[in-house]
């Protein structure tokens, strides 16, 4: 398969499954609405049973979800850069994932661990996107900036750690304005968490979210690095 025939079959794939995702979270809205009308209020007594604060915790998530979902889109024709299919796939299913399987599906509580999986995936993510985001400025701005790859490490992982910190504040206002449980300061039965164990959730997600963007980062300067000494090799070479 030729490498424009492989470009076109990613793109379509890419399509299909942002219309597919698209298409659930929407339904996902509706049906979450229908069910908020019907839900009781308080604290759930039955296991997987949802309550009215669920469901406007589904709806939010959602919606956010079926914004964010433009996002790419909209960040290539505002900036003119070229954000890779295959990363966009990614994010697609990582949509699918957080919040259709997560909020929809009930994931968060039916599967151990789905929480921090998710965290560390997006932490992964996010600072890959910090490397597009500066290979971007390094190749497609007219400054032709000449960064070194320790600053391109270092911006990737600052990039993916602040977004983190911007989804806890996001969780913490939406518990805060909407009553829902995101940063999980209360108990499946009803009770309040306080002092150390309150604080739990979220700063294990800021962990995850720490090594993750590690991990991607190390990788990615490594990367950087061989790619700089194949460079100056050849200029060596090419200058003898």
């Amino acid at each position: 398969m030729s490498i424009n025939k492989r470009k076109e079959t990613i793109f379509k794939r890419k399509n299909l499954i942002f219309k597919i995702v698209l298409i659930l979270l929407v339904l996902s809205v509706v049906y979450a609405i229908i069910m908020l009308t019907r839900a009781p209020s308080g604290v759930s007594n039955k296991e997987y049973e949802l309550v009215k604060t669920d469901y406007v915790l589904m709806i939010l998530q959602c919606v956010v979800g079926i914004i964010v979902i433009f996002l790419p889109h909209r960040v290539e024709k505002l900036f003119n850069v070229e954000i890779p299919d295959m990363m966009e796939i990614i994010y697609f299913i990582f949509l699918f994932c957080a919040i259709y399987l997560g909020e929809v599906q009930n994931f968060y509580y039916r599967i151990p661990f789905w929480d921090n999986i998710l965290h560390g995936f997006s932490s992964i993510m996010l600072g890959a996107l910090g490397f597009v985001i500066v290979d971007f400025l390094n190749y497609k701005v007219k400054s032709k900036l000449q960064l070194s790859p320790f600053f391109v490490s270092l911006f990737a992982f600052c990039f993916a750690i602040t977004c983190g910190v911007i989804w806890e504040i996001y969780e913490y206002l939406a518990d805060h304005v909407l009553g829902t449980n995101m940063q999980k300061f209360m108990t499946a039965h009803g009770d309040i968490l306080v002092g150390h164990d309150a604080l739990g959730d979220t700063m294990e997600d800021l962990i995850i979210n720490f090594f993750g963007a590690l991990i991607i980062v190390i990788l990615g300067y490594i990367h950087l690095k061989r790619q700089q000494n194949g460079l100056k090799y050849m200029e060596n070479k090419t200058n003898q």
